[in-house]
This record gives structure tokens, C-alpha cells and sequence, in this order.
């Protein structure tokens, strides 16, 4: 029984699936199986391994995430909490790096799972991913109503609360009733990802350029609307914040700082992204950590700089009252006179950036389901392929409906720390399996080598788990209750219709 449950893939079976066309685990990964692609160029190098993970990491969590944990974990101190999330980022992302280089197809959570821990563990992390990219998905598609409603107001419209916010949330005695903006947003783009519309590079690089452009000019515009007055005290005293739906988190202090880490670790999801291009880069043993690093101290800084302006520009009783929702713009419109053109701006060029984010995330959860349905973790519906335009449209539909009813009728608090502590739960087990598979196959062909293994995977362990930690145990239980479902699904269906427990039972 045991045995069964931690049986492994092998590296040198992966490599062969891969080559052999294939889809299987490594299929997981949204960078490298959107493009087809099997035989890759070596054609990168770290100026282009720093581009991609700074398009990958800026995204919805650093407009969004950030006024939530200002006004409800840390308060102006938010900015050491983004240089934590970024140090948990770092040692995870080396980690990544080495599974990437070492398992030259597009790397995965899932897949490394599979080569090192087994089946089972395969199965939680692939479970878990879902936190990762379905409850993403809904996370953002709240944050895009949220500034579609703003766009809407700019042109005399507005959509009642009630149809804009979930049945948790209440405001001035109106209680929400269902999201009908983020459910209408999450029905276009699974459409659009059934018909198999894929973003042009143009467009897509268009959108990177403007998210960052963004971020630049908020710091650079907004530094001189800095009021000292609300940086005082940088890091409050500890003490207890209960939110209007009634949920306690600690507030200020170390636990404060940390709580916030976890949710502004929302922002980095996305730097994984580098790992995935071992195989396309001249020189990864090199190239592959200045890529990770290189990106995440960029960004880091970039996040560091954000939230101290954001945070010091309007007050934390702001960004839990009016500044809650649509939080840059709203901050820039009632702290910056005479710039309410960079707040248009910023509205609509983050409503583009959040559609594209959502496209991503939903592709991405589709082909992680895609590849366990071959692995026959899950049912076969997950890679059943459209006969016209071929793509797992039966996945998409599921993931609709499952993302919408989370985005319709869930706060967007609670689903954005879902995802993060989904998140750093998947880095906590690659930071483990590195490790592991450095042990157990030292034969295997490395293009990058983590440094002073044991201690970077080790501390990548203990600063996500503190990350974990300081999102309280609301979200452990959250985390739990997902994970014993999963655990049902897999002793109820994956375990016996595994594709590697129906090879044993052939070759008995």
C-alpha cells in the first residue's frame, strides 16, 4: 500500500515522453506547453531571463493585494513585508531552477513531485495547484470588476453593489448579492481559450511594458504626495484587526509583517516562469540564476518602492473604508490633485493587464488537469480535446463554472490568501524535492546547481512556512478542508485509475 502510494516517474521516462510527443506531467507548465514545441533553441540569455520574469511576476497582486494588507495585516510596514515574500521567492526559484535544468522539458511542481516524491505527493501538489491558478484566476476576475466598475463610472455608469460584491460583504446596510462582472469576464476568456485564442507576443509584450510603465510612474509622480504623517509608527504596534466580515488577523508587529508577506506573496506568483526556459538558454548553468534573482530583486525593489509611496499617501483607515476597492486609482484620484488622467490611465491599463492575467491562469489549470487526466489521476473529460478547434474544452467549461461560483459568491480577500498559501505550500515541497532528487540521483545531468544545498532549500522551507504561518489559522483550515477533498478524489479515483498502478497490475 505504501509502496504503491510513493511510486515515482522516472527522469529518463519523462525525457522519453517528452520526446516522443507526449503529454504527460511536464505539460503542466502554461510557458512551454501553449507553444507545441519539443526541440528548443538555446537562444536566451540573463537580459532576456530578467524580461520574462519581470513580465511574469508583475501582475494583479501588486494593484490589489497591496491595500489589503496595508489595511489589514501591516499597515505602512507592508514594504518589509514584500522584501520577505521576495527572499521565499528567491530560495524556491533557485530550487526551481535545478528541477528545470535537470529535467529539460517545461518544468512543474507536479512533474518534479512525480520524478521525486511519488504519486501521492504528485497528487496534493497537483490538487494544490488548483489553488494556485483556478482560485487566481477568480482572485483576479474579482480585482477586474472591481476597476471595470471604475471605467464604467468614468462614462456616467455604475453597476449596483449588490451585483458586484459577494453575499459576505456589506456596505452602508446593501449587502451583496452575486459578482456579476467576474463571472461575465471568466465566461468571455474560457470562451476565448475554447476557441484556442492565444495572445500575439506584440500584444502580450504591450501589456508587460504597460504594467511596468505603470508601477513607474506611481513611484516616480506619487513620491512627492507622501505624507510622513501616515508612516508613523513604519511598523505598528501589534494588536488585532477584525475585517467588516467579521474575520480577526493579527495586525502589526513581526506577525503583522509576516501575515502581510503572505499576502503580498500573491504578487510574485508568476516568477517561476524562468525555470521553465532552461532548456531554451545558452547558457543556464549562468544564466538561469541571474534570470530568478536578477528579475526578483527588480521587482522586489519596484514593490518595496510602490507600496511605500501607496502607503504613505493615504492613510491605512483609507484602504479599509473607500480605497478598498480599485486601491491605486482610488488613492491617486483623492490624494494626487490634478493627476486624475493617471488615474483613467492606471484604471484601464490595469483592467487590460488583469484580462490577460486571468487568460493566463486559466490556460494554465486547464493543462494542469490535461496532463493528470493522462497520467489517469483524474477523469478522462479533463483531456478530452474539441474535434475542431483542439482544445481541452470540457476542462475549460468545468473550471468556469468552478472559478465563477468562487468570484460570484466568495470576498476577494478570502480567495487572493487561498491562493497565496496554495502557492507556498507547492514552493515548501519543490524546495523539499530538490533536495531529495539531489540525494537520490546525483547522476543526473544538471545545467544548474543549486548552491549550499541543504541550506537554500532549507531556508526556502522556513521563510515560506512562516509566510504560511502569518496568514493565520483561518487559512491553515482552508488549506486543510482543501486538501482532505483532495485526498478523497485521490483514495476514491486516482489511486486505482493511475496510469502507473494499471502498469503494475499488467506486468503482475
Amino acid at each position: 500500500m505504501a509502496g504503491a502510494l510513493f511510486r515515482t516517474k522516472s527522469i529518463d521516462r519523462l525525457l522519453m515522453d517528452a520526446q516522443a510527443g507526449e503529454v504527460g506531467p511536464h505539460a503542466a507548465d502554461v510557458v512551454a506547453t501553449s507553444t507545441g514545441e519539443h526541440t528548443l533553441r538555446r537562444t536566451l540569455g540573463p537580459l532576456s531571463l530578467v524580461s520574462l520574469g519581470i513580465g511574469g511576476i508583475i501582475g494583479a497582486g501588486i494593484f490589489v493585494r497591496t491595500a489589503a494588507a496595508i489595511a489589514e495585516r501591516s499597515g505602512p510596514s507592508v514594504t518589509l513585508a514584500f522584501v520577505v515574500a521576495g527572499i521565499g521567492c528567491a530560495f524556491a526559484g533557485l530550487c526551481y531552477a535545478e528541477f528545470a535544468s535537470m529535467i529539460p522539458i517545461a518544468g512543474s511542481a507536479y512533474t518534479y513531485s512525480y520524478a521525486t516524491m511519488g504519486e501521492f505527493v504528485a497528487w496534493i501538489i497537483g490538487w494544490d495547484l488548483v489553488l494556485e491558478y483556478a482560485i487566481g484566476a477568480a482572485t483576479v476576475a474579482i480585482a477586474w470588476s472591481e476597476y471595470a466598475n471604475r471605467v464604467l463610472g468614468y462614462v456616467g455608469m455604475d453597476i449596483p453593489y449588490q451585483w458586484r460584491h459577494s453575499p459576505f460583504e456589506t456596505l452602508n446596510g446593501v449587502h451583496g448579492v452575486m459578482n456579476i462582472p467576474a463571472v461575465f469576464i471568466l465566461l468571455l476568456l474560457s470562451a476565448l481559450l475554447i476557441r484556442g485564442t492565444r495572445e500575439s507576443a506584440l500584444v502580450n509584450n504591450l501589456i508587460v511594458i504597460t504594467k511596468l510603465s505603470i508601477v513607474v510612474m506611481v513611484i516616480v509622480l506619487g513620491w512627492s504626495f507622501i505624507n510622513p504623517a501616515n508612516h508613523t509608527p513604519f511598523i505598528p504596534a501589534a494588536t488585532t484587526y477584525t475585517t467588516a466580515e467579521g474575520v480577526t488577523h493579527a495586525y502589526g508587529g513581526v506577525m503583522g509583517i509576516l501575515g502581510a508577506a503572505g499576502v503580498v506573496f500573491f504578487a510574485f506568483i508568476g516568477f517561476d516562469a524562468v525555470s521553465t526556459a532552461a532548456q531554451e538558454t545558452k547558457n543556464p548553468k549562468r544564466d538561469m540564476p541571474i534570470g530568478i534573482l536578477g528579475s526578483l530583486v527588480v521587482c522586489t525593489v519596484l514593490y518595496v518602492l510602490f507600496s511605500y509611496v501607496l502607503s504613505g499617501m493615504a492613510p491605512v483607515q483609507f484602504f479599509r473604508t473607500e480605497g478598498s476597492e480599485a486601491s491605486v486609482a482610488a488613492a491617486i484620484t483623492d490624494y494626487m490633485l490634478g493627476y486624475e488622467w493617471l488615474s483613467r490611465l492606471v484604471t484601464v491599463a490595469i483592467l487590460a493587464g488583469f484580462s490577460s492575467v486571468i487568460l493566463v491562469m486559466l490556460l494554465g489549470q486547464s493543462r494542469v488537469f490535461y496532463a493528470m487526466s493522462h497520467d489517469g489521476l483524474v477523469p478522462k473529460m479533463f483531456s478530452d480535446v474539441h474535434p475542431k478547434y483542439r482544445t481541452p474544452w470540457k476542462s475549460n467549461m468545468v473550471f468556469f463554472v468552478f472559478t465563477g461560483l468562487f468570484a460570484a459568491f466568495i470576498p476577494g480577500d478570502i480567495v487572493g490568501e487561498m491562493t497565496s498559501i496554495g502557492t507556498l505550500f507547492a514552493f515548501i515541497l519543490v524546495c523539499i524535492g530538490v533536495w531529495i532528487i539531489r540525494r537520490r540521483r546525483p547522476d543526473v545531468p544538471r545545467g544548474f546547481v543549486v548552491p549550499a544545498l541543504p541550506v537554500v532549500s532549507t531556508l526556502g522551507v522556513i521563510v515560506c512556512g512562516a509566510m504560511i504561518y502569518g496568514l493565520g489559522w483561518t487559512n491553515w483550515l482552508r488549506l486543510a478542508a482543501w486538501l482532505v477533498i483532495g485526498l478523497v478524489f485521490y483514495f476514491g479515483y486516482a489511486r486505482t485509475h493511475s496510469r502507473l498502478a494499471r502498469e503494475a497490475q499488467f506486468t503482475s
